[in-house]
């Protein structure tokens, strides 16, 4: 029964993101992944499973013939996550036509924190094979993936739902290869965080080489530099790097500009060609005067974060015709739905019409075939074999023809 589909999720939506983590299960200790997973469906009586963690959602999607009722929930709870006592507010869930319908709008990206984002499809895919190949799932959310990639790649194919980044450090990257800076061109990177760490992700994969790293704790610069294949130096270092830089990307975690009228006129080594300055700090790390001053491309956050607004304001617009593709499919999938269960119906039906067939031929009726010629047994033979066919074809068509609809 289609209405056997049931999610239980965390998102950001229910969840303060920083709280999310709590929900991701704990694969590093004595229990392991897959055993909390049988554990949770032998105690539930959950048949299929699939297991979801992402850095803004936790979903659970499975098959069962129980309501998600709060005794449910608290029998989930107590079994998953026994410290977090009776507080169920924080749980989604979804049953029948709507477990399938988030599960599709969730693969979509159309339920996502940022829309569009295509990494969600992946990591949905990835779960499920992870299940698929611990034997936690089975042929109904088998069809259920299958049917949820499928929306996905027609919603990312006719609408422009992932296009105009939305990403700041992507956005930021566009603006830098915009500029038409050369791939041997000079890098100099002020600060190793995670902002940076992202923007070095970007660097390599654009192939750019020649970078030089400055951070505060001197293993970070280190770690970022073997990543890109750049050099690491002690961020007090700066004031004295006289190698020059075509491009600056700023971002630390300091309250105060790094970069100073002083030190961004010594770290030109006197030349006068226009750089790009690209400052991804809150609060600027790049102290106010310094774009007057200088010739430069100053590309800085602020400006980043109002193009990201439209962009993802351009993005809320195409969720309208996502979601129109979307009710189309979940159409499409009751029909298939119906279908395969018409299949799994009449599956063994040809394993017994052939035993039927056989004992006819070898049992009832052995004797009067030990009086046949060859060439009759033969004829006989051919006969029984498209008979035996007809009757496997003609009940299971009229099965949905009679069921589905025209």
């Amino acid at each position: 029964m289609i209405e056997d589909y049931k999610i239980i999720t965390i998102t950001h939506k229910s969840a303060a993101l920083k709280d999310i983590g709590h929900f991701v299960l704990d694969e590093s200790g004595d229990i392991s992944l897959t055993d909390q997973l049988e554990i949770l469906k032998e105690e539930l009586s959950i048949p299929e499973l699939i297991y979801l963690p992402t850095c803004n959602r936790v979903l659970f999607f499975f098959s069962s013939e129980n309501t998600l009722d709060d005794s449910f929930l608290n029998q989930f709870t107590e079994i998953l996550y026994p410290d977090w006592g009776t507080n169920l507010d924080v749980f989604i869930t979804h049953e029948g036509e709507d477990a399938i319908r988030h599960l599709f709008e969730v693969a979509a990206s159309v339920d996502s924190l940022v829309v569009g984002e295509r990494e969600i499809i992946r990591q949905l895919r990835q779960s499920y094979e992870r299940c698929r190949k611990e034997q936690l799932t089975g042929d109904s959310l088998r069809l259920a993936m299958d049917a949820t990639v499928k929306t996905a790649k027609r919603v990312y194919a006719n609408t422009r739902i992932g296009e105009k980044q939305v990403s700041i450090v992507s956005l930021a990257i566009k603006k830098l290869l915009e500029s038409h800076i050369s791939k041997d061109d000079r890098i100099l990177v002020v600060g190793a965080g995670q902002t940076n760490a992202l923007v070095g992700k970007f660097l390599k994969k654009y192939e750019f080489s020649n970078i030089a790293i400055f951070n505060r704790t001197l293993p970070k610069a280190e770690e970022l530099a073997h990543f890109t294949g750049g050099k690491a130096y002690a961020l007090d270092s700066l004031k004295n790097y006289k190698a020059g830089f075509d491009c600056m990307i700023v971002c630390t975690g300091s309250t105060e500009p790094i970069i100073t009228s002083d030190l961004y006129e010594s770290l030109l080594i006197g030349e006068e060609d226009k750089k790009v300055v690209i400052d991804l700090a809150i609060p600027n790390n790049v102290d106010h005067p310094v774009p007057e001053q200088f010739v430069m491309d100053y590309i800085e956050i602020d400006g980043l974060k109002l193009l990201a607004k439209e962009n993802l304001a351009f993005r809320a617009q195409e969720v309208f015709k996502a979601k129109d593709i979307i009710e189309q499919e979940i159409c499409e999938y009751h029909t298939l739905y119906k279908e395969r269960q018409i299949e799994r119906a009449f599956s063994s039906m040809p394993t017994q019409i052939k035993e039927i067939k056989s004992r006819a031929m070898n049992e009832v009726f052995a004797k009067e075939m030990d009086h046949l010629d060859e060439e009759t047994k033969d004829l006989l033979e051919r006969m029984m074999t498209y008979m035996e066919k007809k009757c496997i074809s003609i009940p299971m068509k009229v099965a949905k023809e009679t069921i589905l609809p025209s």
